[in-house]
């Protein structure tokens, strides 16, 4: 690894760790979700919720750990903090899907252009709540 990409990662550690984990938990939903639908057999709505949820709780500690490395375990600041992460994927679904909607099935734009738009807002809007309010050191 040249010096100038080794500084490059360095100096922008926190966001390609945070695209990295980010794809990890995509990993983790698609799986869980695969596991829960072909191997156990779970309807689809029941399934998919239940991916989503353990997803949410792999984020968690992975950002908690690896991207905003958060220290504090005392049960109090964790609590806080997962409350708050799932009370913004839920924000962030619902955003999602709003988007969508309204891009879709109002407006009639390409769904597939629209979903990938709304996933780069979602993934930003995400980082920002995550590294601001969630893991914020400041309100720990």
């Amino acid at each position: 690894m040249t010096d100038t990409l080794r500084t490059l990662l360095q100096k922008h550690r926190e966001i390609v760790s945070y695209i990295f984990w980010g794809v990890m938990t995509t990993a983790v939903n698609y799986a869980a979700y695969f596991l829960l639908r072909n191997v156990f057999l779970v309807p689809l709505v029941a399934g998919n919720a239940a991916a989503w949820a353990v997803s949410v709780l792999f984020a968690y500690f992975v950002n908690k750990l690896f991207v905003f490395r958060s220290k504090d375990w005392a049960w109090r600041v964790a609590l806080r903090e997962l409350w708050q992460m799932v009370a913004s994927r839920i924000f962030s679904l619902g955003l999602e899907t709003g988007i969508l909607w309204l891009f879709v099935e109002k407006l009639l734009l390409n769904e597939f252009i629209v979903k990938l738009a709304a996933n780069v807002l979602v993934v930003i809007v995400n980082y920002v709540l995550s590294k601001f309010i969630i893991f914020n050191k400041k309100t720990g």
